[in-house]
């Protein structure tokens, strides 16, 4: 007999399901491991690398700032802040961080731009694009006082071709005594080494851009400057702001080597960045205290730096 107050037994309707619960997704795989300190021991190393080579290091700069201490490690006086106001308010130190400001700002500048040109060209290139690549990368192998070595043969006063050529000009190229002169080799030598290293990871970013993506920049605009502009420089953001970060660093401290084979046994006043200017008053002047609070001063600037990157910059770049 059937129940008449069930309304599918009376319809003969089927009863409803249950909509099914969505399926929980699995927990994310992490390592485990069966002893607590086995992690802390792989980091160890990595650890204890750090520490000795750049917080020891660190601690002993901001210690040494403050004292005026014996080249021969006889003793030192405490003097506070007067080695920060010495290097402030020098004439030659606030020289000095002009031109470093503007040698970093033309080394970034050409270095990223020149390789970001390469890039895009070798991105193009058909037939022997392994032999056009393989004479870009190949520079990049170049050690920084090798690369110095082979600047000063090229702007050398008997035999520098580029003293030639701008002796064809009419212009007297005096590299190592004419300040001016030196600046623009530093700063040439300085972008010929970098150039590769930027041409790597751009076109290991344009050849990461998807094939479709390409196409439909060529359907919306025909015009390839304004197609690179709109559609694929947004796509290289992330890695144009990965090497704003490294140029910018390779600038400040990377080019010493250069810079050094470049003024050394030269005349003073040739120009040289703040990092120079640390070592030549540490170890050449015997100003410990001094070139302590320099190193200090460059670490502030450094941060300040990073941290307007990372704050500002980033905010503008788009991870796709």
């Amino acid at each position: 007999m059937t129940d008449a107050t069930h309304p599918t037994a009376a319809s003969g309707a089927r009863p409803r399901r249950r909509a099914a619960s969505p399926a929980r997704s699995e927990p994310a795989k992490r390592a485990q491991f069966d002893r607590p300190l086995l992690p802390w021991a792989f980091l160890a190393p990595q650890l204890l690398v750090v520490c000795i080579f750049f917080y020891w290091p660190s601690v002993q700069a901001i210690t040494s700032s403050f004292y005026l201490e014996d080249p021969f490690g006889f003793g030192s006086t405490f003097v506070g802040l007067d080695n920060y106001k010495d290097a402030l308010g020098s004439a030659e130190y606030q020289r000095i961080a002009g031109f470093t400001a503007l040698f970093t700002v033309l080394v970034t500048g050409f270095s990223m731009g020149l390789g970001l040109l390469f890039a895009v060209k070798a991105d193009k290139v058909i037939r022997g694009r392994s032999s056009y690549r393989t004479a870009l990368i190949s520079v990049y192998a170049i050690a920084p006082p090798v690369a110095g070595l082979m600047g000063m043969m090229l702007f050398d006063q008997h035999i520098g071709p580029f003293v030639k050529l701008a002796a064809w000009f009419g212009y007297d190229m005096k590299v190592g005594i004419n300040y001016n002169d030196t600046a623009f080799a530093m700063i040439l030598v300085s972008v010929w080494k970098q150039v590769p290293y930027n041409f790597i990871f751009f076109l290991s970013g344009l050849q990461g851009i998807p094939a479709s993506v390409r196409e439909a920049a060529v359907i919306d605009c025909r015009n390839g400057f304004t197609r690179f502009r709109t559609a694929i420089l947004p796509l290289l953001a992330p890695t144009a702001f990965f090497l704003l970060i490294i140029n910018i660093t390779y600038a400040l401290f990377d080019t010493f080597a250069v810079i050094d084979v470049m003024v050394k046994d030269k005349p003073a006043n040739n120009p040289v960045t703040l990092v120079y200017k640390v070592y030549n008053d540490g170890f050449r002047g015997n100003d410990i205290g001094g070139s302590a609070a320099q190193s200090v001063i460059l670490m502030v600037v450094v941060l300040v730096l990073t941290l307007i990157q990372f704050r500002w910059l980033e905010r503008r770049v788009h991870y796709g």
